[in-house]
């Protein structure tokens, strides 16, 4: 037993043994940390203006990526732009992750909030998602924390289902009834014996919400109903860009490949990491 245990891979070597992860992986922490270091390595500040230079094609007289229409550096603007994003999708994913948990706990420990709990999960699941965070933003109001919280309310139900799902199964397991057996709290068992049994699948999904976020969050701003017009996100960027498409396409295509970049490799590391955590799912894929 001793040396079937020593044999198998650690999680992070499991998690990276395919070399399509590790390149996913390698690529978005380069993104990440090229984003949150925008302000020490940004060429210029972001909002800079020089009518003299709007719509410059990239490599023109020191613009990399090129300058939008007010003149400013496409480079600057897609670094700042960038970490409002991640910063969106991360928060996301974490209130998402957190209201997820209480509700699925509550529907599946306890019987008679299970029903009410199942049909709201079911409602709110059964709108598009677009559609539902239109509305939220809309009665919240635009700002980053609003569209973080509207977001989060969208995605909490996929959680939530996971949650529920997973604490039916264990609730009644031997050792969860050995706990109420000795007089144990709810609320400790709870968090104890059933939580820490439900992580794997969590971090799976919140990994796959902060890539549907990015894109919720790029389709809200593409939309003018996201984060405040003045604050550049990549879909803010996309969609300032859609103006100018015919004289300047690099408005578009940058920041549409800086979202398809990230959201590709944050999926395939969410499927690495979900073959790491249950690796019967590796051998049958």
């Amino acid at each position: 037993m001793a040396a079937t245990l020593s044999a198998e891979p650690n999680f992070f070597g499991a998690l990276i043994s395919r070399k399509s992860v590790l390149v996913a992986l390698v690529i978005f922490v380069a993104v990440v940390g090229i984003s949150f270091l925008s302000p020490l390595i940004s060429p210029t500040n972001p909002d800079a203006m020089s009518v003299r230079s709007r719509l410059l094609p990239p490599g023109s007289e020191g613009y990399l990526l090129g300058a939008d229409a007010f003149g400013r550096d496409v480079l600057s603007r897609l670094l700042f732009a960038g970490r409002v994003s991640l910063t969106i999708g991360l928060g996301v994913a974490i209130v998402s992750s957190v209201i997820g948990i209480l509700i699925g706990l509550l529907a599946g420990f306890f019987q008679r909030l299970d029903t009410p709990l199942s049909r709201l999960i079911d409602a709110m699941m059964a709108f598009p998602d677009i559609l539902l965070a239109l509305s939220l933003v809309a009665i919240f109001g635009g700002s980053m924390t609003n569209v973080i919280l509207a977001l989060s309310i969208v995605y909490a139900p996929r959680i939530a289902r996971i949650v529920r799902a997973s604490t039916l199964v264990i609730r009644v397991l031997p050792y969860v009834e050995a706990a109420r057996a000795l007089g144990t709290r709810t609320h400790v068992i709870m968090w104890t014996h059933v939580l820490r049994n439900t992580i794997s699948p969590i971090l799976v999904q919140a990994t796959f919400i902060f890539a549907y976020a990015m894109l919720a969050e790029a389709g809200l701003s593409f939309l003018g109903v996201g984060v405040d017009p003045e604050t550049p996100t990549w879909g803010t960027m996309v969609n300032e860009g859609r103006q100018y498409i015919d004289q300047a396409f690099f408005l578009v295509l940058i920041p549409g490949l800086a979202i398809s970049i990230s959201v590709l490799s944050l999926q395939l590391v969410g499927d690495g990491l979900r073959d790491a955590l249950d690796p019967r799912l590796a051998k049958e894929t």
